[in-house]
């Protein structure tokens, strides 16, 4: 091969993993990588970001939506520490993600040079730490090596995220080492053995609940997922911030376990005498703060099914563990032979139970009339009036309740991901989330759902969406930014704890519509409900992106019940 800077070898070697677009801000340390970028072109785009917090975040919905790595590219110092966010929401989110940092020279190292950082140990690989490997090129013969080793790491077992350091002069080096071909991900499948275990326990089962998220999963694994849940009529419920691994409109879908779970779904976990567990972590938000599922050994039979052998039995110790990546483990539990209803009975003996969750579910959905503006209503309408492809996105805080109560997502098993949401908690996730999915599915409309401040930390990324063409497909781009002055989860844990004793949680927040404007968007003010449909259809129709401030009155702040409520319970509490 003839030699080339290692620089553009390494756009080689991205374009050979079926990569086609990066994300990041540029640095002065990996400027030879930049110039690889132009040479390539017509292969695979660069997109400029605004801040790299925002650039990782997208490279994070990148490896979401795909199921391959996302790829960041970020300079030292300042640029990695401000990438770290989305790094550690990819590994709390187990979602593949590369994230390459320029590094300073190799003849200035360890002098505390202009930005310099030890990258192994600010990222330092581990259990509780922010990537699953952390790496240094030092040769640029050995950058392939290297690439493929990045991409093989971040898919296999449970997937996560890569931090790969470039020092600047080795990118600058003369490289005729060929690129490596497509990385694959190894697929681990259950022992024979343990699905037979798994059915012996379903068959004396009288509550089974099924829950199951995490990633790793794809269309068809989605759709045996589905098969399994017919086969033995076991109702399934969706990990949190999951919610699209299972198709809502089902009746078999029992609900989301996560922050705000219906009380009735959270009881029926409790009362489970059987649950499978799989693809999610159950961590402390799909268990309510590890009541639901109590650690060590839960009072339910537990079968725990997870890609990443570290995470089987970290936690919990249960009935049975299977290691298995999702795209087997569905296929193999569809196999999985339902037995004949009892004797004169065409029911399974947990067929009501799993009736009734649904029901549940169904219920949830309905919620006293709020005025002047009912979120409720507002999610439904956006369901209503969007395409069934939809992709929704937010970041965190007490607004996200009512997109996940409400909307009911379509399962990735039909057109893909249609959830992007942080198991992190991760404020200012959605919106370039939101920008990353528009500009990489320009056919499909992507919903962001914001509040003021989750907003405010990289609603900057505005320009990253116009300057890029975020609306020149089909779909269109809508941002709803929830205002009501505060930062509601904070303050409604302010409420409970502290009745009436507001610190540090109130904001002074800009006309978003103005803000909006002033980055190209189209924009409208909503303050009442009736208001709201005819600016969703402008939205839909507009050939910009559109941002809907959505003002609210800072006592509307949860999905079930106000502040002024709160903080009356706390006082007859007696705190």
């Amino acid at each position: 091969m003839t030699p080339r800077p290692a620089g553009h070898a390494l756009v080689e070697a991205l374009i050979a993993q079926g990569v086609d677009t990066a994300f990041g801000v540029p640095g002065e340390s990996y400027l030879a990588v930049l110039d690889g970028f132009h040479q390539y072109r017509e292969q695979i785009r660069f997109i400029a970001c605004r801040q790299e917090g925002g650039a990782c975040f997208m490279a994070e919905a990148q490896g979401k939506l795909s199921g391959r790595p996302g790829i960041c590219l970020v300079t030292r110092g300042p640029g990695a520490t401000n990438a770290s966010i989305g790094l550690h929401t990819a590994f709390q989110d187990s979602t593949p993600l590369i994230l390459l940092v320029g590094q300073v020279a190799s003849d200035q190292r360890d002098r505390e040079a202009f930005q310099e950082l030890d990258y192994r140990q600010v990222f330092g690989p581990g259990t509780l730490g922010m990537a699953k490997w952390v790496g240094e090129v030092q040769h640029a013969d050995r950058l392939p090596e290297y690439i493929n080793r990045a991409f093989h790491t971040a898919l296999q077992g449970r997937p996560g995220p890569v931090v790969l350091v470039l020092p600047e002069d080795m990118l600058t080096q003369l490289t005729a080492a060929p690129v490596l071909p497509r990385a694959p991900a190894a697929q681990a499948w259950p022992a024979p053995g343990a699905l037979r275990e798994l059915r012996e326990m379903l068959l004396v089962a009288q509550r089974p609940l099924l829950i199951a998220g995490g990633s790793g999963w794809d269309a068809d694994a989605a759709r045996a997922l589905q098969r399994f849940a017919e086969n033995w009529h076991l109702p399934v419920g969706c990990g949190f911030r999951f919610q699209d691994t299972f198709d809502n409109r089902h009746a078999l879908y029992a609900g989301d376990v996560g922050i705000g779970i219906n009380p009735k779904l959270a009881q029926r976990v409790k009362d489970a005498d059987l649950i499978i567990a799989l693809g999610v972590r159950l961590g402390e938000m799909t268990t309510g703060g590890y009541t639901l599922i109590t650690p060590p050994r839960p009072l339910q039979k537990l079968v725990h099914i997870h890609a990443g052998p570290e995470e089987l039995g970290r936690v919990f110790a249960a009935d049975l563990l299977i290691q298995s990546a999702m795209s087997c483990a569905a296929k193999a539990l569809e196999s999985l032979a339902a037995p004949a209803p009892s004797a004169g009975s065409d029911r399974l003996a947990w067929h009501d139970w799993a009736d009734a969750a649904h029901a549940d579910y169904e219920a949830n959905h309905q919620a006293p009339p709020v005025a002047p503006l009912d979120m409720a209503v507002v999610m439904k309408t956006v369901q209503r009036l969007a395409p069934a492809d939809t992709v929704y996105t937010n970041g965190a805080g007490n607004f996200s309740g009512w997109l996940h109560r409400y909307v009911r997502y379509f399962g990735l098993q039909h057109q893909g991901r249609t959830q992007l949401a942080p198991t992190s908690g991760a404020m200012g996730y959605g919106f370039p989330a939101a920008v990353a999915a528009a500009l990489l599915y320009p056919e499909r409309t992507v919903v962001n759902v914001a509040g003021d401040g989750d907003f405010l930390m990289t609603g900057q990324e505005m320009a990253t969406a116009t300057g890029y063409g975020a609306n020149r497909g089909a779909g269109r781009l809508v941002s709803l930014v929830v205002d009501n002055g505060t930062y509601g989860t904070i303050r409604m844990h302010q409420e409970r704890e502290y009745p009436g004793r507001v610190s540090g949680s109130d904001l002074y927040n800009p006309d978003f519509a103005a803000m909006a404007r002033a980055f190209g968007w189209r924009a409208a003010l909503v303050q009442e409900t009736d208001g709201f449909e005819a600016a969703f259809n402008e939205a839909l129709q507009a050939g910009a992106p559109m941002l809907i401030h959505l003002k609210l009155d800072a006592d509307v702040s949860t999905t079930r019940g106000t502040l002024t409520a709160l903080r009356e319970a706390a006082r007859q509490a007696g705190r």
